[in-house]
């Protein structure tokens, strides 16, 4: 088995060495935010937050880093405006909430229980949950941390992982060590909301799949491909939960995995892949930690409707205003998606993984697969 090595670094773990247990620096990031606000009251400046505009037409590529990320584009939340206003008083009891309860006390909650919490905060409550969601947002980008550093965590369930990987994870019930493939049912391991508390300790594995839906999911692991090709299979559940796409960047950049990403044949579905290679734009903030650049898209291909003759139904309008949406987002902007898109849209059709079926419920792994991943020079 192979040892993944000593991890690099990061913020958190200097914060750490510092002196600052990480729940110690998320504190002072947000007590610096509400002293900020009340410094610029003090000096007669009208109180306000400045934010990177979180649209499409505000996404550049960090060449760096090879990810997505804001541009220089900014919104400014300001008290001039009683909308700006009551938003900053939200920010207020927000990181109030953060601070005193869960910080301080070792306590977390999810994002629709902060949305209810809000019912006691009469005109700072909240309207609806997106509204809750979008503030942690803002939170995580003007503290340049994340939501698990408060202690806040997602109502969907993480992904399930199936595979040669053996891991520790850190819970508070103490550690836990599980191998993917020999301690674990046929559902998998289950991946935590906040997978920095995983540590990876050895593995079998040549390379990392996600994939789309369970019904895949569960053929590859009946059809035993994790074994064959000593492949670590990733149900991420339709469109990726972070914890989901953070496990894969891990895997990627820890273990030197190359990830292929295997999908339904649609604009929706073009897009989780997108959210996985290049980041998505609600979360750009995040394309560093959560990103994985070199990530591959297997398919379904349109041109695998073609070359495999697959059963397919046909693009509805809202499809196609999709597809064409996608000919102007930056993420893919290459030869091969406008190649890909163009065909599609030419075709008007769209295909699911489980069409592969039609020719046999071995015929996915034992021909689709094995041909896709040499000719993409995997195996």
């Amino acid at each position: 088995m192979k040892d993944p090595g000593k991890r690099e670094d990061d913020g958190k773990e200097k914060a750490v060495a510092d002196g600052l247990a990480p729940s110690g620096v998320a504190e002072q990031k947000l007590m610096g935010l509400a002293d900020s606000l009340y410094r610029q009251f003090q000096e007669g400046i009208v109180p306000h937050i400045s934010l990177p505009s979180r649209t499409k037409a505000n996404i550049e590529f960090s060449s760096k880093d090879d990810v997505w990320v804001y541009g220089d584009q900014e919104t400014v939340r300001s008290v001039k405006t009683v909308r700006g206003a009551k938003t900053l008083l939200k920010t207020v009891h927000l990181s109030e909430l953060l601070i005193k309860e869960h910080l301080r006390n070792n306590r977390g909650s999810t994002l629709r229980e902060i949305y209810y919490i809000s019912e006691n905060w009469d005109i700072a409550k909240f309207h609806e949950q997106a509204e809750s969601d979008r503030l942690i947002e803002d939170l995580e980008i003007v503290t340049a941390l994340h939501r698990e550093d408060f202690h806040v965590r997602p109502e969907e369930d993480g992904a399930a992982v199936f595979g040669p990987l053996r891991l520790k994870e850190k819970t508070r019930r103490g550690e836990k060590e599980m191998h993917c493939q020999d301690d674990v049912g046929e559902a998998g391991y289950q991946i935590p909301f906040n997978v920095d508390n995983i540590k990876f300790l050895s593995h079998d594995a040549k390379m990392v799949m996600a994939i789309e839906t369970g019904g895949m999911y569960a053929r590859l692991i009946e059809n035993g491909f994790d074994q064959e090709h000593n492949c670590i299979l990733v149900h991420i559940k339709g469109q990726p939960a972070r914890s989901t796409r953070r496990f894969i960047k891990r895997l990627n950049a820890e273990l030197g995995l190359p990830v292929v990403v295997f999908t339904d044949g649609d604009p929706w579905s073009y897009r989780i892949f997108a959210s996985i290679a290049y980041g998505a734009i609600k979360s750009a903030h995040l394309s560093e930690h959560l990103v994985t650049p070199s990530a591959r898209f297997l398919g379904v291909q349109p041109s695998d409707i073609v070359d495999y003759n697959l059963s397919t139904d046909k693009l509805t309008d809202k499809d196609l205003q999709a597809l064409r949406s996608e000919l102007t987002d930056p993420r893919f902007a290459n030869p091969y998606w406008d190649k890909q898109i163009r065909l599609q849209l030419d075709l008007k059709k769209k295909a699911e993984q489980q069409a592969f079926a039609g020719k046999g419920l071995d015929y996915v792994t034992r021909t689709y697969l094995p041909d896709r991943l040499s000719e993409m020079g995997i195996i």
